[in-house]
């Protein structure tokens, strides 16, 4: 499939589903497959309504632990007389040294990038937007809307968030872009694809603007689970100050920004006594929030490959992805660019973190710089 660099109205689709000849990711894509594939109603376990008792499991299972590292405390100033030593400045700095910043890195990577076709996938919440303490006040500027609707010009670009497609689609209100909801579990994509349409995941839809589109939703047989773990984690965590719980379609979210620390153990080991009944179901930590999510082998760097493919792109020498995001779930995408040597992850942090990106950004700010830069930089190769 060809794609025009400068669409004027992109296509949403759905991304079609992938042959296992190329991705390797079929009916082995759940661990319960086929014969388990189906939820018989009435199955479902009910869970007491009953406070937490002990709190040994949360703190042995180092569920604690994971919260606290999500969670960086706030910069302290050490203050000598008029001389400020900011610590924490001190040690970003000698980070940037193993992730530089892009910005800074800008022409090696526009060098590397030419003659190339750059696919760009942007995380939501701490990329685009700032981090807040209320998930719903999580929103970009216009400004930042206008630097991706034109990057989306030049360039193929999807959204890739925790949060719900339709919900990030709410947010960002750009047709121009392609969506992947719940970590990737919910890809809207190209109608016209290389990729088989057949794929019992895939399903066709029309959207916005009467377009049609491919979703995949390799999940979907999770859904009635998930809605009901999010009810009994409303329920359950009604007590908590400051707990606030999300159903993202495909996963559920227990935000915990808000809560007191003291409190962190008790809705840790509220998730744990849910999730003991749901083997098929897992949790993974974000900034400050707890994600319950379906045990598949589904991640935000399989919906990078989903994508890529569906785009006619993965099997091309001359494409060069660029994946930008700040937390722990995007390092699934940055592992897969990495690993393949094909293209560019870049963390958007201001404290220094463990990554397999390749390079950084500060903030959601520096974002919009990057993304400025790249178009500047497009139009000039045009021009010339």
């Amino acid at each position: 499939m060809e794609l025009k660099s400068n669409h004027a109205s992109p296509v949403l689709a759905e991304t079609a589903p992938i042959n296992k000849s190329r991705l390797g990711i079929p009916s082995s894509l759940l661990p319960y497959s086929q014969q388990g594939a189906s939820f018989p109603s009435g199955k479902y376990v009910s869970i007491p309504r009953k406070k937490p008792g002990k709190l040994d499991d949360v703190r042995s299972n180092g569920w604690l632990d994971a919260m606290k590292s999500s969670s960086p405390p706030r910069k302290k100033l050490i203050m000598d007389f008029t001389v400020e030593v900011d610590d924490a400045e001190i040690a970003y700095c000698s980070w940037l040294i193993k992730y530089p910043s892009a910005l800074k890195s800008f022409e090696h990577i526009t060098n590397f990038a030419k003659n190339k076709k750059i696919a760009i996938f942007l995380d939501y919440d701490g990329t685009l937007s700032p981090i807040v303490d209320d998930p719903d006040r999580a929103l970009m500027s216009n400004a930042m809307r206008r630097a991706v609707r034109n990057v989306a010009e030049y360039f193929p670009t999807a959204i890739i968030s925790g949060r719900s497609r339709d919900k990030v689609f709410e947010l960002i209100g750009l047709t121009e872009l392609y969506y992947a909801g719940s970590h990737g579990m919910d890809i809207m994509g190209p109608a016209s694809t290389a990729v088989s349409s057949d794929h019992p995941d895939s399903v066709k839809s029309t959207v916005q603007q009467g377009k049609e589109v491919n979703l995949f939703q390799p999940a979907k047989e999770f859904l009635p689970m998930i809605d009901e773990v999010f009810r009994t984690l409303v329920e359950n965590t009604r007590e908590i100050k400051g707990a606030k719980v999300e159903n993202h379609k495909f996963c559920a979210s227990v935000h915990y920004r808000n809560v007191d620390e003291k409190n962190w153990p008790v809705i840790a080991q509220c998730v744990h006594d849910i999730l003991k009944d749901y083997p098929r179901l897992r949790l993974t930590h974000g900034r400050k929030v707890l994600e319950i999510r379906p045990v598949i082998n589904w991640n935000k760097g399989k919906a990078v490959e989903f994508l890529l493919e569906s785009l006619g792109l993965s099997s091309r020498d001359d494409v060069l992805p660029i994946y930008i995001g700040d937390d722990k779930t995007d390092e699934d995408a940055f592992k897969v660019l990495k690993e393949g040597n094909q293209g560019y992850g870049i963390l958007v942090s201001s404290v220094p973190k463990e990554t397999n990106a390749f390079y950084s950004l500060r903030d959601p700010s520096e974002v919009m710089q990057f993304l400025k830069s790249l178009v500047r930089w497009k139009t000039n190769e045009e021009a010339n």
